[in-house]
């Protein structure tokens, strides 16, 4: 399925005029680098899921927390 799609799109592109195919070219990109970011979201969630779970009694307590956490 995903070849035919290509393969149909590939045969369009002739027919468009230089500036219509650069539009289709920024849109590509537009969608892969938010297609790389989505699957850096996702993999973060993942790993940030196998984490123990914290839990505090008090704001204060978790924001103590937060400003005594070891930087990266």
């Amino acid at each position: 399925m995903k070849t035919a799609v290509i393969s149909d799109i590939h045969e369009m592109l002739p027919k468009l005029p230089a500036k219509r195919i650069q539009e289709v070219r920024d849109y590509i990109s537009f969608l892969v680098e938010k297609e790389k970011k989505h699957k850096a979201f996702v993999k973060r969630v993942l790993e940030a899921e196998k984490e123990p779970t914290m839990v505090f009694e008090t704001v204060d307590e978790a924001m103590q927390a937060i400003l005594n956490a070891p930087e990266d």
